[in-house]
């Protein structure tokens, strides 16, 4: 089998791993939640149970809407698959698609999907849809300088944007981690996961109260199998975030180091372990908060932004 072949075909395991394992997280992320709680909460299989019967479901689908409506789920859950592409989801080694597109190609694929979909909630005219998207354009908008320097950053210290080559220069300097600057992104880029997927203390996604809710309440028109998509791709994206913030910038270790396609299968199980210590801890904090008030979530961005700039002046004064 020739390399380029061998590339290829890893490239199609790793999508397979986005595709199957992203509901199982967002499954034993909410048991666990409900468990801390002293709830019994839903079964950790509960996500691919309603993608399942979403699928089945006939859709519903406005009058008033447009082609941006009915497209917006599709690029939504494809723009994730394209991305694992681009990152060290399950090796070390850039694969065959590694060079296309550097951390910042990562951010904009990840932010077209919901740009689509915050054009999709005002398309149907429903009231709550525009709410929830210019709530979430509002966070964006707080938290893309917090992006940029969070990038910037990284790229900087590693001397490199290529996912795949930060991961290496780390790995064979686990030393430079433990530096404060890339202690303060670290916290700086957990801070803008938190945000950027609605989790608490941004937003709450076991909220049910439509006037509250900021990014779930652009999905309330959709029903059937774009339902089933949204739900999909918005597990497949924290999976995504989750991958690049253990396997690039925390842990880059535990992931295959040759061509072997049994190397890359032995790397499966250590990456979701590393990604299920990370929602043990994510659910523990998401417990331990409460959600913030809207007016003072540009305060825990601007938490974040101060973060990352005082890393970056710490990086070049040459104090860490």
């Amino acid at each position: 089998m020739s390399p380029i072949t061998t590339h290829l075909l890893i490239n199609l395991v790793q999508v397979v791993f986005l595709l199957l394992f992203s509901p199982l997280l967002e499954g034993v992320l909410a048991r666990l939640e409900e468990i801390i709680q002293g709830k019994r909460g839903p079964s950790v299989f509960q996500p691919y149970l309603d993608i399942y019967k979403l699928i089945g479901k006939d859709e519903v689908v406005s009058e008033e809407s447009t082609w941006i409506f009915r497209f917006a789920p599709i690029i939504n859950f494809t723009m994730p698959v394209f991305v694992v592409l681009l990152i060290p989801a399950l090796t070390s080694y850039p694969l065959f698609f590694a060079f296309m597109g550097d951390m910042v190609a990562v951010g904009f694929l990840m932010a077209l999907g919901g740009f689509f979909v915050s054009l999709a909630a005002m398309d149907t005219g429903n009231v709550y849809g525009p709410i929830g998207a210019s709530r979430t354009r509002m966070v964006g908008f707080l938290s893309e300088p917090v992006f940029i320097l969070v990038f910037f950053s990284v790229s900087y210290i590693a001397n490199a944007t290529i996912p795949y080559i930060v991961n290496a220069t780390w790995a064979e300097s686990w030393s430079s981690m433990l530096q404060p600057a890339h202690l303060l992104v670290v916290i700086a880029f957990f801070m803008l996961i938190l945000a950027d997927e609605g989790r608490i203390p941004v937003d709450s996604p076991s909220g049910k109260v439509e006037i509250a809710m900021i990014a779930h309440s652009k999905n309330l028109e959709y029903s059937g199998t774009s339902a089933a998509l949204m739900k999909w791709a918005g597990a497949m994206k924290f999976m995504i975030l989750m991958i690049v913030f253990l396997n690039v910038l925390v842990t880059p270790w535990g992931l295959a180091t040759t061509a072997r396609l049994s190397d890359v299968l032995i790397a499966i199980p250590a990456v979701l372990l590393k990604l299920f210590v990370f929602v043990v801890v994510l659910a523990v904090i998401e417990s331990s908060l409460a959600k913030l008030r809207l007016f003072r979530i540009s305060e825990y961005l601007a938490t974040a932004f101060v973060i990352c700039l005082f890393a970056m002046s710490v990086r070049l004064a040459g104090l860490g």
